[in-house]
């Protein structure tokens, strides 16, 4: 029986991996291994353990076609985002968006950002 994969929240070296599918789309092991490889000291064979676990979980997809199994994100990264903000937001926040907001808004917050903030409520309003 398949997993719901909503409810499934992937681990932060789950999300390494699918920031990489998200920013170059469906790939090779060994394509996902080389991305990872810019930023951090990674194994290939840990990039493929933690691939096969992603797609028990069905937090990704495997095209099994050829004989480089290509892997690709189950759910868009705005999917994934909503849910794990979803969840902080009930766990950390009480259920209070604004509570969260209140917090991620501080004295770092660059000017640009908080201008997008305001067009981004500004068109919510409307």
């Amino acid at each position: 029986m398949a997993r719901d994969n909503s409810a499934v929240k992937p681990t932060e070296a789950e999300l390494t991996l699918l920031n990489v599918l998200w920013q170059i789309g469906p790939a090779t092991v060994r394509q996902i291994h080389e991305a990872v490889s810019t930023s951090q000291r990674t194994g290939y064979t840990t990039v493929l353990k933690i691939l096969q676990i992603m797609h028990e979980k069905s937090l990704v997809i495997r095209d099994e076609s050829n004989r480089a199994h290509v892997y690709a994100a189950a759910n868009s990264e705005m999917h994934t985002q909503s849910s794990l903000i979803k969840d902080l937001i009930s766990k950390a926040f009480g259920g209070s968006t604004s509570k969260l907001v209140m917090r991620a808004i501080d004295e770092s917050t660059s000017a640009q950002e908080i201008d997008d903030i305001r067009q981004l409520l500004n068109s919510l309003e409307k």
